[in-house]
């Protein structure tokens, strides 16, 4: 049986397709390999989604079609996300004006 983390983070995109190419290679090259070397950060996989997804805001569901990129990290508690070494990667900066919707959230366990 496996055996599930007691934590994640999960974090999706969206991004422009004009970077898109430079956004996969900073983030398997360079964000992916940093955040993994964080302490408390176990584990971590990418993941893209293209076509329809469904959405809901006060109860009004909608769907669109678009490529979601989600990462799905494992975390040792939700510290791990608040250490220095963490807090210190860089780069997301320079794709944030091409990101049309971004989520974060750290999901420890029940």
């Amino acid at each position: 049986m496996t055996v599930l983390p007691d934590c994640l983070l999960i974090v999706t995109a969206e991004v422009d397709a004009s970077v898109e190419a430079d956004w996969n290679r900073w983030y398997d090259d360079v964000h992916l390999p940093d955040a993994l070397a964080c302490p408390g950060v176990r584990a971590g996989r990418r993941y893209v989604s293209s076509g329809e997804i469904s959405e809901s805001d006060h109860g009004q569901g909608k769907r669109t079609r678009t490529k979601l990129y989600t990462t799905v990290y494992e975390l040792e508690s939700p510290a791990a996300v608040e250490t220095g070494e963490f807090k210190a990667m860089r780069g997301w900066s320079r794709f944030a004006p091409h990101v049309r919707s971004q989520t974060r959230v750290v999901v420890p366990v029940r």
